[in-house]
């Protein structure tokens, strides 16, 4: 086995396919997060990333950014969220890299709605989310599994005498975990409630394809939002979550101001070294796990459909410019086009583009550059934000944004908040879209929208 570099705080610990194990020892903690591959068999699922009780939190909401740091009075401040975090990583300097993907830096999640403070958008839709746009905490510990190798770390820089003060208690926890029986339930109550019926799906379908046809646009991601009321324990709902739709960048996030179940399959951006990748998703077919024959047949149908490509190149187009605004010129490339990855419940086509950063960018600047994800908005962007600002009834909040960690060494992942559930006062809240070109059918999309909730839908009749 080739030698690892480990950080200078690193205690191996036991091994489970199922790192869930170790969340259960941290659940209750502060800001407990996980990003979880969830025991899946997608090549992108090596990783499982856990910690809790950051020493600096980040919450922005509109012009503000409230800054909590221990034993300290909290800050406001009104600067660019980007930058912020940027400064507050660059204040903790590490002395040797790591082969492990986190050891300490900033994890969260980044709204949709952030993107507000990098354009002038209308503001049309109803703001019904009331949680923060940017919720980052600031961690200097991790455990991280490794399923490739069957390994497991916790994992430290050591950057805090705090952390060194309380490792031997840490790892003492962390070595004797068991699996807790689940005592907490979690349960929907009443009716789920969309903000787009069939009709209004329709008028909405019509005016973007009046866009297209005038020259507006080529392309606008159109969403539907889902809303149930709900109670208990949401880490119970997770774990069903992450049991029937298995996703690569799945994440389960608790913080004061909502909690966040996400089933994402769609990496936004990674970053390690100055090598940056990002991988759209474009095309979509339902999977059908009783009839391998037809399974076949829709992921055959999805590869050949030139609609579906057309739809993917556009997307890979507005990508390759996002990241030329930060990345060393000539270095982008597209070394996997129009790929088949196949899912839970949905086949996919996903293009795969990679990049070099120039000498003076790094992972949040890439992140600013590309925020939010083209792959979400539609084509070119900034106008197809503000067709979704128009015709959506609700601001997305959280949905289409991102969960990402960025370590003070650089290195940064990151998913699309698609199939994501977000879970605050007393309500749950998904949605599901998808991608309008000149020649999508309405039916046809409206049925991709339901494939696409498929997971979560089952979820909500499993909880009643």
């Amino acid at each position: 086995m080739s030698q690892i570099t480990l950080p200078p705080l690193c205690a191996e610990l036991p091994y489970y396919a199922d790192s869930s194990l170790y969340f259960e020892a941290i659940k209750d903690k502060g800001w407990p997060i996980f990003l979880d591959s969830s025991n899946s068999a997608h090549s992108d699922a090596r990783y499982d990333i856990q910690t809790a009780d950051p020493f600096i939190t980040l919450a922005t909401t509109s012009e503000n950014t409230l800054i909590t740091r221990h034993n300290s009075e909290p800050e406001l401040s009104s600067d660019d969220p980007f930058h912020l975090l940027q400064s507050i990583l660059q204040d903790y300097q590490i002395k040797q890299q790591s082969d492990l993907p986190f050891c300490g830096g900033a994890l969260g999640y980044f709204a949709y709605d952030l993107g507000r403070r990098l354009e002038a958008l209308p503001t049309y839709a109803h703001d019904a989310e009331h949680i923060p746009d940017m919720v980052i905490g600031i961690y200097d510990w991790a455990i991280v599994t490794d399923h490739h190798l069957q390994r497991c770390w916790l994992a430290s820089y050591g950057l805090l005498s705090e952390t060194h003060a309380q490792w031997d208690e840490l790892v003492a926890q962390f070595s004797n975990v068991e699996k807790v029986e689940q005592q907490d339930t979690f349960k929907v109550l009443g009716e789920l409630q969309s903000n787009f019926n069939r009709q209004q799906y329709q008028s909405a379908f019509d005016k973007i394809k009046d866009y297209i046809r005038d020259g507006d646009c080529y392309q606008v991601n159109l969403a539907k939002r889902f809303e149930i009321e709900a109670e208990g324990e949401p880490w119970f709902a997770y774990q069903l979550l992450r049991k029937q739709n298995s996703a690569p960048f799945s994440a389960y996030f608790s913080t004061p101001h909502g909690t966040v179940l996400s089933s994402s399959p769609e990496r936004l951006l990674k970053v390690e070294g100055k090598q940056v990748e990002t991988k759209p998703i474009k095309g979509t077919r339902p999977r059908d796990l009783n009839n391998s024959e037809r399974d076949q047949s829709l992921a055959r149908e999805l590869q050949s459909s030139i609609k579906d490509r057309a739809e993917n190149l556009m997307i890979v187009d507005l990508l390759r410019n996002d990241l030329g605004k930060v990345c060393a010129p000539g270095s982008i490339k597209v070394p996997k086009p129009f790929e088949l990855e196949s899912f839970a419940t949905v086949h996919h086509l996903v293009s795969t583009i990679t990049g070099t950063l120039s000498d003076k960018q790094n992972s949040v600047s890439l992140l600013r550059a590309c925020f939010p994800g083209g792959s979400i908005t539609g084509a070119p962007k900034l106008r197809a934000m503000e067709i979704i600002e128009e015709l959506e009834p609700h601001r997305r909040g959280l949905y289409c944004g991102s969960i990402a960690y960025i370590g003070f060494d650089g290195k940064m992942d990151s998913n699309i908040t698609i199939r994501t559930m977000i879970f605050s006062d007393n309500r749950l809240r998904f949605w599901a879209g998808g991608g309008i070109v000149a020649d999508s059918d309405a039916d046809a999309e409206y049925q991709e929208v339901h494939d696409k909730a498929a997971a979560m839908l089952n979820l909500i009749e499993q909880l009643k």
